[in-house]
Parts: C-alpha cells; sequence; structure tokens
C-alpha cells in the first residue's frame, strides 16, 4: 500500500470510531452501576439472593464474551419464531434486522458480561474496609447511607481503581467483539480493507486507534490516582 492508500484507510476507519465508542462508553455508562448492585446482592444475608448472583457470575464469567454475544443476538428471533405465545409475543416488538437491535443485543451482552467482572472487583473492595469503621461513623451518629457514601466509598474507589483500570482497558479491546455479529466498528471495516488490498497494513492501523484509545485511559486513571492519594 502506498502513502495515499493509507490515509485513505485511516480516514475509512475514523468514520467507525464512532461505532466503536457507543460500544465503550454505554457498556461503562450502564455496566458499573449493574455491578455495585450485583456487588451488594452478592453479599446479602439472604443466602437465595447470593446464591442467584453466584451463579450469573459464574456464568458470565466462565464463558466466552462472544458466545454470549451470539447467544443474545440470535435468541430473540428464535424465542419469536420457535418460542411459546408468552415469549413469541413478549418480544414480537422487536424488529431483528435493524441496526438498532443489532446494537441492543451487543449491549446487553456487553453489559452483563462487564457487570460480573465489576461486581467482584467492588465487593473485594468493600469488604477489605475495615468493619471498626463502620462503627465508629455509627457512634459519630452517621446513617448508613452517610457511612457508605461518605466514609466507605470514597475508600472503595481508590482500592479498586488499579483493577477497575484494567477491565476499562479490556473492554476498549473488547469492542472488536462486535464484529462477530457483522456489527460495523473499526476492527470489522479493517478486515474489509484488508481483503479489499490484499494487505495486513489496515489491522495495523486499526492496531494504533486502539493502542491511542488505551494510551488516553491509561494517562486518565494515573491522574485520577494521583489525585487519591490522600486516601492512604
Amino acid at each position: 500500500m502506498d502513502y495515499s492508500e493509507l490515509l485513505k484507510v485511516t480516514g475509512i476507519l475514523l468514520q467507525y470510531l464512532l461505532p466503536t465508542l457507543k460500544i465503550f462508553g454505554y457498556t461503562l455508562a450502564f455496566s458499573i452501576p449493574l455491578g455495585m448492585v450485583v456487588a451488594m446482592l452478592k453479599m446479602c444475608r439472604f443466602k437465595p439472593v447470593s446464591w442467584i448472583t453466584n451463579i450469573y457470575i459464574l456464568i458470565m464469567r466462565g464463558t466466552p464474551l462472544m458466545l454470549q454475544i451470539i447467544t443474545i443476538y440470535y435468541a430473540i428471533p428464535m424465542i419469536q419464531t420457535g418460542g411459546s405465545d408468552f415469549f413469541g409475543g413478549l418480544f414480537s416488538g422487536f424488529d431483528t434486522r435493524s441496526d438498532t437491535y443489532q446494537f441492543t443485543a451487543l449491549l446487553i451482552a456487553f453489559v452483563l458480561n462487564y457487570a460480573a467482572y465489576f461486581a467482584e472487583i467492588f465487593r473485594g473492595g468493600i469488604e477489605a474496609i475495615a468493619k471498626g469503621q463502620h462503627e465508629a461513623a455509627f457512634t459519630l451518629g452517621f446513617t448508613k447511607t452517610q457511612t457508605f457514601f461518605r466514609i466507605i466509598l470514597p475508600q472503595v474507589v481508590k482500592r479498586v481503581l488499579p483493577a477497575s483500570s484494567n477491565e476499562v482497558i479490556t473492554l476498549v479491546k473488547d469492542t472488536s467483539l462486535a464484529n462477530v455479529i457483522a456489527y460495523a466498528e473499526i476492527f470489522r471495516k479493517a478486515k474489509e480493507q484488508m481483503v479489499f488490498y490484499s494487505s495486513l497494513a489496515p489491522l495495523f492501523i486499526a492496531g494504533v486507534f486502539y493502542f491511542v484509545m488505551n494510551a488516553v485511559l491509561t494517562v486518565v486513571f494515573n491522574f485520577i490516582e494521583k489525585k487519591l492519594d490522600y486516601y492512604q
């Protein structure tokens, strides 16, 4: 490939940066809060709730994300055509041929998967806080809510930040798995351009995109860690 072709391919891939960022952004926006909820459910003293939560986490972490994407993407069409009247009617409003459905299926898979990982990270951070801090807060008249948000949560954020940053960086790379259901994002377009030009250069260009995104995230997380250094 000559210089002009490299520029052309770079421009094409740049057009598909937004779909990649959409998967990344929406997954973070939904999986982090859901992960906190799942962590709380796992720590619930009512055993059936914690058992069900453990099964969910085990499935999400024990099976490939690619398999989860494919399963969710094809499950609803199968339910529509071969399911019971109840479930067929429940999912009858989904147009499984639309781009919206494609993105929704991807988002569900990504959010459920990453929420399980974040849940374990958050649970570890919460349980690492000494119980004496809870008792001291209650002695000072803090409610459970005030204790959690004003004393426990800031320390948890500090403790879980390194592990969370690893998951976020992994998420950037995992967005490439969207190509298994033909979602138009950077990696899929890079593969198409590779075939068109019979060259590996488009894949290397896509790799540069992922590298730059992760480099930016690394700088951001390093900055946040320094800002939280006062929590010792």
